[in-house]
């Protein structure tokens, strides 16, 4: 009897782990079946559009128009026969009298045995010539030495331009058409012969015991005029050298 309900328990119990088998292998199943296949081709990724190109504004060069040419009188150009002569700077002067023109500086320096009028260059105020005129003497021309700004060295008659405005200014003051003038030959010569603007001097910096060219002719404000004016002037075309010899005693 006993033996007999061994059997009957082993063989519930074997029954009963087939059923347990069979349930575990169906759940198994059913579960991997709902996993995706595998991916061979790599991760999908959704292509995004590329963000449009940022225009940048590109700024054109600012154009700077050409410095205004001014022409100069052609009497102003030595003579193409002269010979060179290396000038270094420029030398103003007032003549330190009320009237005047290169005429009669030429025959007063004459009187004090000069050989001619010892200026390159008279700018007239309205008394013997006209207000403004420059009145180019005759050393220009030829390229000769001055006679207006003695040193022991000679060196400021040697290499110095010499420009004389007729005036006192040290009771008056130049002349609006003096100065305009004054500046644009100047910037010329200085220009043309690559004087440098420390070198625009008055005769009392040569070292000379003088008040020339007077307290009331600003300096400063004659370099900074014509430090504008350079490299805008040109020169007229050439006249024949019997215009050129504007002689300061005709």
């Amino acid at each position: 009897m006993a033996r007999h309900l061994n059997r009957r328990l082993k063989l519930v119990f074997a029954v009963s782990c087939i059923a347990l088998l069979g349930v575990g292998c169906q759940s198994h199943s059913s579960t991997a079946s709902a996993l995706p296949g595998p991916n061979f081709s790599g991760p999908m990724v959704e292509p995004q559009a590329k963000p449009a190109p940022v225009a940048t504004a590109i700024e054109k060069p600012k154009w700077v128009p050409p410095a205004k040419q001014v022409a100069v009188p052609s009497s102003w150009v030595p003579l193409a026969s002269a010979p060179k002569r290396e000038w270094d700077w420029i030398v103003i002067h007032h003549s330190a009298t009320t009237d005047g023109g290169a005429a009669r500086f030429d025959k007063a320096h004459k009187e004090k045995g000069w050989d001619e009028l010892g200026y390159h260059f008279v700018i007239g105020n309205g008394t013997d010539t006209a207000d403004g005129l420059v009145e180019v003497g005759g050393r220009w021309p030829l390229q000769k030495h001055g006679a207006h700004a003695k040193t022991p060295d000679n060196r400021y008659n040697d290499h110095g331009i010499g420009i004389c405005l007729v005036g006192n200014f040290e009771e008056t003051r130049p002349t609006a058409k003096q100065l305009a003038s004054l500046n644009k030959l100047v910037a010329f010569l200085a220009d043309r012969y690559r004087i440098k603007q420390p070198d625009i001097i008055g005769h009392k910096n040569t070292g000379k015991q003088t008040d020339c060219p007077g307290r009331n002719l600003d300096l400063p404000a004659v370099r900074a005029a014509v430090a504008r004016q350079r490299s805008a002037l040109v020169e007229e075309p050439q006249r024949n050298p019997g215009e050129l010899m504007q002689s300061a005693s005709r």
